[in-house]
């Protein structure tokens, strides 16, 4: 090991644990509607799956690079099955924070009657959905990041023990502040547009989508203790 081949780990253990936020996020708002019991497995397994998917994907590259290839075209953009991948998840993301947004404003009328909202198998399954669309981001990039298959496997393992140690940190920072969930079904809309906007061949950078991010997180907090120290105020 040298300076160089540590400087390449840090560096895409870093973007790997960034490029894992949109994905921590998903499975907060996803695993909220199950049973206090079954949501903190839910989303250690959903992180494991994405982990052995991102893993398995590393050992493929070969495989990977096939869905370069172009399957068809449309006027002067042609289209590939990563770019069907990106678009289908990226639906799915918009689909999913629409519904949630709106079940969030207008009430959800199932819970309303104590119907059961979600099941765990269902909750398992559109987190595969999710971590096949983030996975083959994240192995894109560790590809493009690194040479040696070790280092892309590290980083990858690194990351996910990261995210699983703040996954429940996060989710019950949504779920204490509802105001933070809206914010975290924004970001997930607009993660689903840039996904979207990747399948029909426009890049957008998700840098500018990540600051963006952060300035609305950092208000939000400011607007938090403002509210905190208000309501202080008055019970004192």
């Amino acid at each position: 090991m040298d300076f160089e081949v540590i400087g390449a780990l840090i560096a895409l253990t870093t973007m790997e644990i960034v490029l894992g936020i949109d994905n921590v996020v998903l499975l907060s708002i996803l695993t909220e509607r199950l049973p206090e019991k079954q949501q903190k497995p839910a989303r250690q397994i959903g992180l494991l799956l994405a982990m052995a998917m991102r893993i398995g994907l590393l050992f493929g590259a070969t495989w990977l690079l096939t869905l370069t290839k172009e399957l068809f075209m449309i006027g002067s953009h042609s289209f590939t099955a990563k770019h069907l991948v990106f678009m289908i998840g990226g639906l799915f993301l918009i689909g999913k924070a629409t519904h949630e947004i709106h079940k969030s404003m207008e009430g959800d009328p199932e819970a309303a009657h104590g119907k059961a909202r979600a099941t765990f198998g269902a909750v398992i399954v559109q987190v595969v959905i999710m971590d096949a669309v983030f996975s083959l981001d994240s192995v894109i990039t560790a590809v493009g990041m690194a040479d040696q298959l070790w280092v892309m496997v590290t980083a990858v393992v690194i990351s996910i023990i990261v995210m699983i140690a703040f996954a429940e940190k996060v989710s019950s920072f949504i779920k204490r502040h509802p105001t933070t969930k809206m914010l975290a079904l924004s970001f997930l809309l607009l993660i689903g547009v840039v996904l979207v906007a990747d399948g029909l061949g426009k890049h957008i950078e998700k840098g500018y989508i990540y600051s963006a991010m952060a300035f609305s997180f950092i208000v939000e907090v400011l607007n938090l203790r403002v509210h905190a120290k208000r309501k202080a105020r008055q019970t004192a």
